[in-house]
């Protein structure tokens, strides 16, 4: 069995592969090498993996069975050229949740008590008192997708204090939720929640969900976090919302377009916070990928079910 891996880790892996187990290397834009056409698994890594990079690995690779993705989300994976091959896929859910749970918590706390404001004031050497800091304490969170990053994010907030609701494609009690409904059935729940978390994959049904809706039945006092996908929220809608006052404030890890352009008015919103799509990166991050993958390989081999198996059809 011949293994493509990621040029940046390949030696990491290879001591802990069977000895019958041969592997050649790809780069970051799908350049390999060695001779891919008898390859069976390919391990793509952390970097955005582009269509054309997963492409080029396709062409060279026609024999490939199993892909291990990184990343959580696929849908740039999901590709009309790539769904016309019968690969299995299984992502990296799980290795990012703790990170991205706990910039969660940081977006919210840095809402609740005015901390760009405090920084200003810090490089102003202005002694401005009077602020009107917040407590998350009985506050009300609702995450959007109640999958392995929003039961992490569940399980810092409700050590916080707020009542927690979710929503994902199968509802279930879960653990530290207080509410949790079906994927379709959140919106009645948006004029209780002061945070509104998105963390639900990007699919065809949830493109653009985050509408001028959405934004009518929200609190005016609500914050927006997105830590999914950006395509997931329409953004003219979400600028006239917060120019209008119709939510407080929002803050933006990702977006439809990035890099976001210079020219987009994002930047220069008062009350958006934006970070570039970096809530996800840990030390740790490259030990998980690697150990997820080597678990998964290990299942693989010996004819085992994988773990995290995507679902191509529904897109996660």
């Amino acid at each position: 069995m011949k293994l493509i891996l990621p040029i940046e880790v390949a030696d990491d892996i290879k001591p802990h592969l069977p000895t019958d187990i041969k592997f050649i290397r790809a780069d970051i834009d799908g350049n390999i090498d060695g001779d891919a056409t008898d390859a069976e698994v390919y391990f793509s890594w952390l970097y955005y993996l582009k269509p054309t990079t997963l492409h080029k690995v396709l062409d060279a690779a026609p024999k490939l069975r199993w892909h291990q993705a990184p990343n959580a989300g696929v849908n740039n994976i999901l590709t009309p050229q790539y769904l016309e091959r019968d690969i299995i896929l299984t992502n990296g859910a799980g290795i990012h949740a703790i990170p991205i749970a706990e910039f969660v918590i940081a977006y919210m706390l840095s809402y609740a008590k005015h901390l760009p404001k405090l920084y200003e004031l810090q490089t102003q050497k202005s002694w401005q008192r009077g602020f009107r800091n917040e407590e998350l304490q009985d506050k009300t969170l609702l995450i959007i997708g109640a999958g392995g990053i929003g039961q992490e994010i569940a399980k810092r907030a409700k050590a916080f204090g707020l009542t927690i609701f979710g929503s994902r494609r199968n509802p279930q009690p879960l653990p530290n939720f207080d509410k949790v409904v079906g994927a379709n059935e959140w919106k009645p729940l948006l004029s209780e929640a002061h945070y509104v978390v998105i963390a639900t994959p990007l699919t065809k049904e949830t493109k653009g969900i985050i509408d001028a809706e959405v934004f009518s039945l929200m609190r005016p006092d609500a914050y927006l976090i997105n830590i999914a996908r950006g395509a997931i929220v329409d953004e003219p809608a979400l600028l006239k919302a917060l120019q209008e006052g119709e939510i407080a404030g929002a803050a933006l890890d990702t977006v439809f377009t990035e890099p976001l352009p210079l020219e987009s008015p994002l930047w220069t919103q008062p009350n958006i916070f934006i970070t570039p799509h970096c809530s996800g990166h840990s030390p740790r991050t490259k030990e998980r990928a690697i150990a997820l993958f080597l678990d998964n390989f290990t299942r693989y081999y010996n004819g085992q079910p994988l773990r995290n198996l995507v679902d191509k059809n529904a897109g996660y």
